[in-house]
């Protein structure tokens, strides 16, 4: 996720699959332990201390099942066995969840978009020989089928005990009538059906361990973010969908995890400097797709104030990621993780406000806490064919009603 983190993403390829390490019959378990007959999930031959963990696709006052941070027990890695993952790492969160789960010792598989950019690199040098990196692009159904595959082969024998969807892409920001519907369904292709197609794909492996699914969502998806339309609605079909697989996964003994992050400036923090810069092109080609109608019904420059006020936004996000991988972490290893975790400040204020207090005290502080666009142009121009100007909404709301008479119903 780029941007804001769980407000703006850009990850295209973001996946995280830890899978135990195959151990021989006669092997046995390295430790000594006994078999625990009965035991639904445990690795080869009974092996209580190798079970298959997880595949992790990188990509306030709450109820019991939620979590602004990371408490109770958790599985160790001595515990849950040797892991593999793998990751869609190219930045942000699934960079940084892949290392800090090869640094914990489990195996990692590393899905990027670029095998040979900065953020696979990056990888190569900061993570252990165990790390594997696969490319996969989600937009692609044949990406998405050659890492299935090779995932299947190294994992048939163990199963995996999770998967985190970490997927997250988003470059415009803009009213949603004024974003082309060419980014509402690249968003969905690249946000809900990779992540879906993914997903579907890996739950057999997933049922046979009885594992976990984390996925990294957005509080866009379920508030009003100014100008997140087409982002916004992909992470909440995203949520939705996963909050349905909970409920259907439940028989299996599959747990299923959302992470809903605050604003935080991700591997794609370029977008931020980028706006203005490479990405700030994005801008000049919006303005230039508008309907010439449209462009003037709303001015150019409504569309440069929510540029500037974006950019402002960005320049306070978080940094420091910590606080979003460890709740993916405990996802994945805690005894009873929760449904929804929430890392990161000012979303216990947010979602109080979201669910108690009237729907205007909502938008004003979604639009005073991120993007307060100034009014469209149209709307200070007197006669403005098909939008009415101020003095005639003003007359309107003023008008004396009808008198009543014996004809009035």
């Amino acid at each position: 996720h780029g941007g804001t983190g769980g407000v703006i993403g850009s990850a295209w390829s973001c996946r995280v699959l830890l899978q135990v390490v195959d151990r021989s019959p006669s092997q046995g378990c390295p430790k000594g332990r006994p078999r625990v007959p009965g035991r639904r999930v445990q690795g080869p031959q009974g092996c209580p201390c190798s079970a298959p963990l997880l595949m992790v696709n990188a990509a306030a006052a709450w109820a019991p099942s939620e979590r602004l941070g990371t408490t109770g027990q958790r599985l160790s890695p001595a515990t849950a066995g040797l892991l593999s993952a793998l990751a869609g790492c190219d930045s942000g969160f699934g960079q940084a969840t892949a290392r800090h789960l090869d640094a914990m010792g489990f195996r990692v598989f590393a899905s990027v978009l670029d095998p040979q950019g900065a953020g696979a690199q990056e990888l190569r040098r900061s993570c252990s020989p165990r790390l594997t990196l696969l490319q996969m692009d989600l937009t692609k159904p044949e990406d998405i089928q050659r890492v299935l595959q090779h995932v299947q082969a190294h994992t048939n024998s163990t199963g995996l005990w999770g998967l985190v969807n970490n997927a997250g892409f988003n470059d415009t920001i803009a009213d949603a009538e004024l974003s082309p519907l060419g980014k509402f369904r690249t968003c969905m292709e690249v946000n809900f059906f990779g992540s879906l197609e993914l997903t579907k794909g890996l739950l057999p492996l997933l049922r046979s361990a009885s594992g976990r699914i984390v996925t990294v969502s957005s509080p866009a998806g379920d508030l009003p973010f100014p100008c997140l339309a087409a982002y916004g609605a992909s992470k909440a079909a995203l949520s939705l969908l996963m909050d349905t697989f909970r409920s259907e996964l439940q028989p299996w003994g599959i747990k299923v995890s959302l992470i809903l992050p605050g604003y935080y400036k991700t591997g794609n923090s370029t977008f931020v400097g980028g706006w203005e810069g490479t990405h700030g092109r994005g801008k000049q080609q919006l303005v230039a797709s508008l309907p010439q109608e449209l462009l003037q019904a709303y001015g150019e420059d409504y569309v440069e104030e929510i540029n500037r006020q974006f950019i402002q936004f960005m320049k306070v996000a978080v940094e420091d990621l910590s606080a979003v991988v460890n709740s993916i972490t405990d996802g994945l290893l805690a005894a009873n993780p929760a449904v929804r975790y929430y890392p990161g400040q000012g979303l216990g204020l947010m979602y109080f406000i979201h669910r108690y207090l009237p729907y205007f005290v909502r938008d004003l502080f979604l639009k005073g806490f991120f993007i307060n666009p100034k009014l469209p142009r149209a709307l200070f121009l007197p006669g403005f064919p098909g939008t009415p100007a101020p003095e005639r909404v003003r007359s309107r709301r003023h008008r004396p009603p009808a008198p009543r008479g014996n004809n009035q119903h």
